[in-house]
């Protein structure tokens, strides 16, 4: 039996995010949708199956596409978006389907939900991008700890996992994720937003949690510095999982977590328990190839050697140059930081100063460039001998790096 072409216009919306409606659908080349990238490009088989049933659809394998639905949903008995496919293509040979996911224009709020989710997914298998040569448009320099980086782009829905090679990072998946859903940019308490910065997922959480957080969650160090600084509050800002009895939620359906399948979470889990793993969370995130950020870390680490070298010669007034006039850290401003740090160092003491294990991430921040840079610190004076691991925040300033806050994790 042929497919009802209300549904095929529909689900062809869905593919293309298009309104849906004829005109739009038939000035839409199929050729261009079928001779995209291969299925395997999607590291999730439920949602290779997904796109997989969807491409019958449009070449008009009614019968195909539903034994698709029907082995997905063996597998995945718990994806809701699968049962709202397979509906469909049982409806669409009895009657005209009005729109995806329905038979009128009356949609439930659920019914939209799954309609985001179709989205989210197919982009990801439309986007044909070649993710083995690219990394994010982001300074990503992980220090010899830190095996992987999370990068999560939480306009498309979709966490990124690098594997950290020493001299570069490697591509190894990615997986659809659900943010907050009241979108990004985290302010307050409750407000149900996911946070935009760089975080570090701490290991996972051992007391028992709510079914709603399936197989685990891992904490973000959310707020952090700069947040704290920009007196964004709230609390609870976590990796986990769904359900039991769900297999994955809508792209905006959390309170402000970053969720994943339990599958995928399990997939993570042996990286994510380390405790030292980077989550950059950003939105609209752009790609660049591999080596572009060397020379931007150059210039980076070039700052933080000379703002090194000029702490070490306790020349003060060269020192306190490597500080932005907007420093600030836990209530201190730059005048209070210059006073101090004149007084320490009067009578020029020796030190000697080393930094180790050196990591630096770009803060996906719009309207300024802006890098956190981690490291272990070893400090020598006559008076005091320390080691404390030690978080900066460069930030440029006429084409010139920063410190604009600093202190101890």
């Amino acid at each position: 039996m042929l497919l009802n072409k209300s549904l095929t216009y529909a689900l062809l919306a869905v593919i293309t995010l298009m309104p849906w409606n004829a005109t739009a659908v038939n000035s839409f080349s199929l050729s261009n949708l079928l001779h995209q990238p291969k299925l395997d490009k999607l590291t999730d088989l439920a949602e290779s199956l997904l796109v997989k049933s969807l491409l019958e659809v449009t070449q008009g394998k009614n019968q195909q596409a539903l034994n698709t639905v029907d082995e997905l949903i063996s597998k995945t008995p718990n994806f809701k978006l699968a049962y709202l496919v397979r509906g469909d293509l049982l409806m669409a040979q009895a009657q005209n389907l009005q729109a995806f996911g329905n038979s009128d224009t009356h949609q439930t709020e659920a019914v939209k939900d799954l309609q985001d989710e179709a989205r989210a997914r197919i982009d990801r298998y439309l986007s044909n991008e070649n993710l083995a040569d690219k990394v994010p448009n982001l300074l990503l320099s992980p220090n010899q700890q830190q095996g992987h980086v999370i990068v999560v782009d939480t306009d498309k829905s979709r966490l990124y996992l690098y594997k950290n090679n020493g001299d570069r990072l490697t591509y190894v998946a990615d997986y659809y994720v659900t943010v907050g859903k009241n979108g990004v940019d985290k302010k307050s308490e409750g407000d149900k937003r996911t946070p935009i910065g760089v975080y570090f997922a701490k290991q996972k959480l051992t007391q028992p949690l709510a079914d709603m957080y399936g197989d685990g969650a891992y904490p973000l160090n959310y707020p952090n510095e700069w947040d704290a600084q920009h007196n964004r509050s709230g609390s609870g800002i976590w990796l986990h999982g769904t359900p039991s009895n769900t297999y994955s939620r809508p792209p905006r359906a959390s309170d402000g977590c970053v969720v994943l399948t339990n599958q995928d979470l399990k997939t993570l889990a042996p990286i994510l328990q380390t405790g030292k793993t980077p989550v950059v969370i950003a939105n609209n995130l752009k790609w660049a190839v591999a080596d572009q950020s060397e020379a931007e870390k150059q210039t980076l680490q070039a700052a933080i050697d000379a703002w090194l070298n000029d702490w070490k010669s306790q020349n003060t007034s060269q020192y306190l140059s490597h500080y932005s006039h907007a420093f600030s850290n836990d209530g201190i401003n730059y005048q209070q930081w210059a006073d101090h740090k004149f007084r320490v160092q009067a009578n020029k003491p020796k030190v000697d100063i080393s930094l180790s294990n050196i990591s630096m991430f770009s803060y996906p921040d719009g309207d300024q460039k802006l890098v956190v840079v981690d490291f272990t610190q070893d400090f020598r004076s006559p008076a005091l001998s320390n080691i404390m691991q030690k978080r900066q925040y460069w930030i440029q300033e006429d084409n010139t790096w920063k410190i604009i806050s600093e202190g101890s994790t």
